[in-house]
């Protein structure tokens, strides 16, 4: 049943009847271009991302999964009690090692991201950081994916 079935009877009923949510703006290229940035080939971006989950004992736990955008393969998982930027620092340095440099990092806007000493390192390296927009739900699919499956899965990692 489609919404405009659905609105006529809530209406009937008495209930409150939500406005439709426009859709969001999309992640935008460095600068005043409009094209989403895509990833084109491996290493070309990446996109890292926290996600905090609860243990049985209460206990407050947070992942920082980082994966290739191009391949959809997930390059770390960090999980601990607190991640800080020099955690992410740490993973991403490992990661160059180990995999190559990217050429795009695409993250949020949390205080992790922006820690003047990740963005430095990231420049220095010729790495360019492009932010998801506050409250934008147009994070990267196949980085959700990733993180709904952990959020079921999350004991398992542990």
């Amino acid at each position: 049943m489609n919404h405009e079935r659905v609105k006529p009877i809530w209406r009937e009923k008495g209930l409150q009847v939500p406005n439709r949510v426009q859709k969001r703006a999309l992640v935008h290229l460095p600068g005043d271009s409009c094209v989403r940035l895509r990833a084109l080939r491996r290493n070309h971006v990446w996109s890292y991302y926290f996600m905090v989950d609860r243990l049985a004992d209460g206990r407050v736990i947070r992942l920082l999964t980082v994966i290739d955008e191009y391949t959809r393969r997930c390059l770390a998982i960090r999980v601990a009690h607190s991640l800080k930027s020099e955690d992410v620092l740490a993973v991403l340095c490992d990661l160059f090692f180990r995999e190559g440099r990217s050429t795009y990092i695409r993250s949020d806007n949390g205080s992790e991201s922006r820690a003047k000493e990740l963005v430095v390192w990231l420049e220095e390296l010729g790495v360019e950081t492009v932010y998801i927009a506050p409250g934008s739900l147009r994070i990267a699919d196949a980085l959700c994916k990733y993180n709904q499956l952990l959020g079921v899965n999350s004991i398992l990692i542990l």
